[in-house]
């Protein structure tokens, strides 16, 4: 059994290549991906060759942990059933070739503990599931804790930006602010208002969620606390953070890493979706035919106006 994958040999050379699948253990699925969507954070980092030296990372190797697809063989202990549409968060079934997270492939052979079923209404909107649970599992404790104090104000309106504030609308909380830097990003705003930072006059926030990604905005962002409040670190940050200690000591700063999703949080976020109280719609601004990954990456990275590039594989050879 083979399958068409997105491989990075090395930073900024991406090819298309038919790799073997090995056969399923009695707890795999084999899934047929329908859709896989690119990240803008971790695999950017992946793309330049800047992505910290985290178990599994080398090359080459298969990114993506965000894949949609339809279950076409089920092992003799799964419980999932032939034809149904599950999330995939990754797959290692590459044999030399790595996975991290490998998702971005035409077919995957990953353990049936692994996938979660979803809707057949969400289409490829679906691949956003894990995005949406980095969200929640930012606010929510992730299961293993007390929820923690919801964003006052979100750093950033990209994709993840826009589902945390979401979850803040479904949650019932208003009166924040979102900001954002790009005038491309600033629209879209769903019950909440954008702004850019030199435009919002406040200093008294009590959580400041972070998710752009840029390790020099610390000092910026504890200058807006409230006293006591907490910086909450959300995004992926390949360069070193650092601090001006005084404000933060005059502040008595918090501040938290908010580490990736954890099952629970799927879950929660699979509830919420079934319930209608988020929605996923409208996120997804660009999608490509697999055999065009080269030119959707580059897009990707480089366009402002390019929220979410997905990849359609429903005809890969």
């Amino acid at each position: 059994m083979n399958t068409q994958a997105v491989v990075i040999d090395r930073p900024e050379h991406l090819q298309l290549a038919r790799l073997h699948l090995p056969p399923a253990e009695p707890e795999d699925v084999v899934v047929e991906v329908e859709w896989s969507g690119i990240s803008t954070g971790t695999e950017r980092l992946i793309w330049t060759g800047r992505m910290p030296m985290f178990p599994g990372m080398g090359y080459p190797l298969v990114p993506g942990y965000e894949a949609v697809g339809r279950v076409i063989e089920v092992g003799a202990r799964s419980d999932l059933r032939l034809g149904q549409r599950v999330f995939v968060p990754g797959a290692r079934c590459f044999g030399e070739v790595r996975g991290l997270f490998g998702a971005s492939a035409s077919r995957l052979v990953v353990p049936g503990p692994r996938v979660v079923p979803v809707a057949d209404s969400l289409g490829a909107d679906a691949v956003l599931i894990a995005l949406a649970a980095t969200a929640y599992h930012s606010v929510s404790g992730g299961g293993l804790g007390a929820p923690h104090t919801p964003p006052d104000l979100i750093v950033g309106h990209g994709v993840l930006g826009r589902l945390l504030a979401r979850l803040n609308v479904a949650a019932g909380h208003t009166g924040f602010t979102v900001w954002e830097t790009q005038p491309a990003r600033q629209g879209g705003a769903l019950g909440y208002q954008v702004i850019s930072p030199e435009d919002d006059p406040r200093r008294d926030y009590h959580a400041i969620y972070d998710v752009s990604g840029d390790a020099g905005l610390l000092d910026t962002l504890i200058a807006r606390l409230a006293p006591g409040g907490e910086v909450v670190l959300a995004g992926f940050y390949a360069a070193p953070l650092s601090l001006s200690f005084p404000p933060a000591f005059m502040r008595e700063a918090r501040i938290r890493v908010a580490a990736e999703w954890k099952r629970p949080d799927l879950l929660a976020v699979q509830q919420l979706l079934q319930d209608g109280r988020l929605d996923l719609r409208g996120l997804i601004t660009h999608q490509e035919r697999a055999e065009h990954a080269g030119s959707a990456y580059q897009q990707a990275f480089t366009d402002a106006g390019c929220l979410k590039m997905v990849l359609d594989w429903r005809h890969a050879a």
